[in-house]
């Protein structure tokens, strides 16, 4: 079957659509909605047998809709219509949502339902909803939909209206009298995007990142009490919570301090032990668990993108942790394992070589830490997406296994770098060097299954209790300590082989980050402020 995928970008949940058909032998070819012409000339030339839409914001003409069946994947229960349909279910913090398969007719969102899945909301902000349960909830409901499709029976819409738009004036903060659970509440409404509008210390931003604090509070609302980590602590009518990224108008995201810079003279940083315990709510990025001789080591860097000093941070958790466990797991974030090194910083800085350097180092140090360490097994357990350096990460342990529903892009060019963080060493390690340059090249993501089918990844894993049962097992095993000399020994003989992948790797990085022509720097620009594409990528149309 011939199927076109209709979008408005290649999301995360496109890219979960797109790996599930190709993996199914589906022949798949991307159309971006850009305009009306250019969609009805992209679709008639691929003559697809449906279209299917899992992330669009564009009407779709008429001459699509009646040509060829055309479905929407929308993102709310049946009855639900309209746009911000995930921001209402948010805002009126519902305990239930789901999912619909419609067919697209001329009312918008009022066609007939083909599949709906319900799912229980338990993430907070909009953004980690989306990643989550609802992309979850929506891969479950394409599986259903093309495994019966056209041998299934619709069911009409419900006759409800289209919804209100959610605007910055049904989610404005008022800091005289909202409580911090409400404040927060709005904030996660708009999560990812737009952000609600604010003004702190005399500067219009739009809010985001929000988290509870239990300890610190203010004389009075809206006092900024501490900075950490790039966020702030502002006071609230009953007590405080942390922000952790502010956007100027026109700009984009960024740590709140970055932000913010010399408007926050004399305010202190209130630090956290390296690994936070958890014993109370306040903001952190780095945690763990340790059990039974095994560190679970959590990292929730914003859009799993590693700032250079985040990256120093993680480097002595692992250091800290090779003293107290006998096998370290790197277990991510809330909504992405990692994405590798942060384009927002890099964009943002009067330096752009020199920071975007010193964080390709510091990934690469980071990196180091977890390749060579002779006396410990060291696990990654990609539970959500990953991609560039990201991947990589995970790449550089012993072991590596990941969720079934992630999906992992283990390229760089689409941004202009040719990447390093040991990729071109451990890479061809597990897949060899023809897979390697295929997936380097293509810059196409990949589900874990195919991840797993290519030797990328060790195994597909169910959940941590699954995993932690497995590495007991491994690590209780009389055939542990033999594992661990054969392992010191290949990294002592193999050292410098090992290291001069990474320099090599970073001599062509040089001339990326630092020559003032090269292509990062206006690929970074577009990524970083979303510039809309004027044509579809011609890595995502289908080839025969």
């Amino acid at each position: 079957m011939k199927v076109t995928l209709l979008v408005t970008t290649f999301n995360s949940l496109t890219q979960k659509v797109y790996t599930y058909l190709k993996d199914n032998g589906y022949l798949v070819d991307v159309v971006y909605a850009i305009n009306k012409e250019q969609m009805i000339s992209e679709i008639d030339s691929f003559k697809p047998d449906i279209i299917f839409c899992p992330f669009l914001k564009k009407y779709v003409p008429s001459e699509i809709f009646n040509t060829y069946p055309t479905f929407l994947l929308h993102p709310g229960i049946r009855g639900d219509k309209g746009a911000y349909s995930l921001e209402h279910a948010v805002f009126e913090q519902k305990r239930a949502w789901g999912v619909v398969i419609l067919k697209i007719n001329e009312n918008l969102d009022g066609g007939d339902i083909y599949i709906e899945k319900n799912f229980e909301v338990t993430s907070k902000t909009k953004a980690s909803i989306y990643r989550n349960e609802l992309s979850n909830a929506a891969l479950s409901a394409i599986k259903d939909f093309f495994k019966n499709y056209p041998n299934i029976t619709p069911t009409p819409q419900l006759n409800t209206p289209l919804h209100c738009a959610l605007n910055q004036k049904n989610i404005k903060i008022n800091w005289q009298k909202d409580s911090s659970q409400e404040i927060i509440k709005k904030i996660n409404t708009l999560d990812s995007y737009p952000g609600v509008l604010d003004e702190i210390l005399g500067l219009k931003v739009e809010l985001f990142g929000a988290h509870k604090e239990d300890k610190l509070k203010g004389n009075k609302p809206k006092e900024i009490l501490a900075k950490r980590d790039g966020a702030i602590c502002i006071s609230t009518i009953d007590g405080a919570i942390w922000i952790s990224h502010l956007k100027e108008l026109n700009r984009f995201k960024l740590p709140a301090t970055y932000v913010l810079k010399d408007r926050l003279k004399g305010v202190k940083e209130h630090r956290l032990p390296l690994i936070f315990d958890k014993s109370y709510n306040t903001f952190y990025e780095i945690s763990s668990v340790i059990k039974d001789d095994i560190a679970y080591l959590y990292f929730n860097f914003h859009n799993g993108a590693f700032r250079s000093e985040q990256c120093v941070r993680l480097k002595y958790a692992i250091e800290h942790l090779k003293e107290r466990a006998k096998a370290i797991v790197l277990m991510g974030g809330e909504d992405f394992f990692s994405n590798g090194i942060n384009l927002n910083i890099l964009e943002d800085s009067k330096k752009q070589g020199e920071d975007g350097w010193a964080n390709i180092n510091a990934i690469n140090d980071l990196i180091k830490s977890v390749i060579f360490s002779p006396n410990n097994l060291m696990v990654s357990f990609v539970r959500k997406n990953a991609g560039a350096g990201g991947v990589f990460l995970a790449t550089a342990c012993d072991l590596v296994f990941a969720k079934d529903e992630v999906v992992l892009n283990p390229h760089y060019k689409t941004i202009g770098l040719s990447g390093s963080e040991y990729h071109t060493y451990t890479l061809p390690k597990r897949v060899g060097k023809e897979t390697a340059k295929k997936l380097t090249n293509k810059c196409l993501p990949i589900s874990a299954l195919r991840a797993k089918e290519i030797g990328l990844i060790d195994d597909i894993i169910k959940n941590k209790e699954q995993l932690h049962q497995l590495l007991v097992q491994k690590i209780n095993n009389e055939e542990f300590d033999d594992f661990l000399w054969d392992k010191e020994d290949f990294l002592e003989e193999n050292y410098n082989l090992i290291e001069r992948h990474k320099e090599d790797e970073i001599k062509v990085m040089y001339s990326e980050f630092w020559d003032e022509d090269s292509i990062f720097h206006k690929l970074r620009a577009e990524f970083v402020y979303k510039i809309c594409p004027t044509a579809t990528p011609k890595r995502l149309k289908f080839k025969k």
